[in-house]
């Protein structure tokens, strides 16, 4: 059970985050082993401050976009019109989806994006969550920065979450993991072919505070498969090297590198 109200509050906004169709109470009673009461509550005061609402077709209830408009306002001032412009050149040059994560403690959460692809297939994930560091080339990027020890440590801190469509070429183990970052230190960039998804590909680099070097970002190109076969994330390397170069020498200008 979650312990404070805080922490109540938070709990249920983050389970409706995930849930765009909405959830009636019981279901989040459940979920968060919350008593029923409490999350009546606690989802009353939420409508009130205008942070969810119900559905009165299906009593069902909703993130509102209250936390939406505050997001982009504070993407707006920290820096987001400086980084913005560096992903859209990229995604026009590669024309595939360009996606930028940003490191905050133990997590790398994917803030911003340009979508190259203009017809055909698309690869078009949620922005907001964390990069998942077991099977993706983000993860990868960022794990292949530290000892081994390291890696696999945050690794089982963050948890394997294993989705039901995870392409078929993802790590079976720590031994294969620590291959993939072996190899991810050895290019300077990491890649993968239908590991986090079936038909999907990406390749990642590290995003580096130009003062002191520490990791503060991972720039990733991902696409279809079909498109983005080994040979081709290779020869996008060199371009996506450069653009981390950029986003480095630009982060200084920008609040969304911590």
């Amino acid at each position: 059970m979650a312990g404070s109200q805080i922490e109540r509050v938070f709990s249920v906004l983050e389970s409706l985050t995930g849930e765009p169709q909405g959830l009636p109470m019981q279901t989040l009673a459940e979920q968060l082993d919350i008593p029923k009461s409490a999350t009546h509550r606690l989802l009353a005061e939420l409508i009130r401050l205008g942070y969810v609402r119900q559905n009165p077709e299906n009593l069902r209830y909703h993130l509102s976009t209250k936390l939406v408009a505050m997001g982009f306002r504070y993407l707006s001032g920290s820096g987001a019109d400086i980084v913005q412009p560096v992903l859209d050149r990229l995604a026009r040059e590669t024309g595939e989806l360009v996606r930028l994560g940003v490191i905050e403690g133990e997590r790398q959460t994917w803030i911003a994006k340009s979508q190259g692809a203009r017809s055909g297939l698309r690869y078009d994930p949620d922005m907001g969550r964390d990069a998942p560091l077991f099977y993706t080339a983000s993860g990868h990027a960022w794990l292949a920065c530290m000892s081994d020890a390291e890696a696999l440590s945050l690794v089982e801190r963050q948890g394997i979450e294993r989705p039901k469509d995870l392409g078929p070429n993802a790590p079976r183990s720590n031994i294969e993991l620590l291959e993939r970052l072996r190899l991810a230190r050895e290019q300077g960039y990491a890649w993968v072919e239908e590991s986090s998804a079936v038909g999907t590909s990406a390749i990642a680099a590290v995003v580096r505070h130009p003062g002191d070097g520490r990791v503060i970002g991972v720039l990733s190109i991902a696409g279809p498969s079909a498109r983005m076969p080994g040979a081709r994330l290779h020869e996008l390397a060199p371009l996506l090297l450069k653009f981390a170069e950029e986003l480095s020498a630009a982060s200084l200008a920008s609040e969304l590198f911590v």
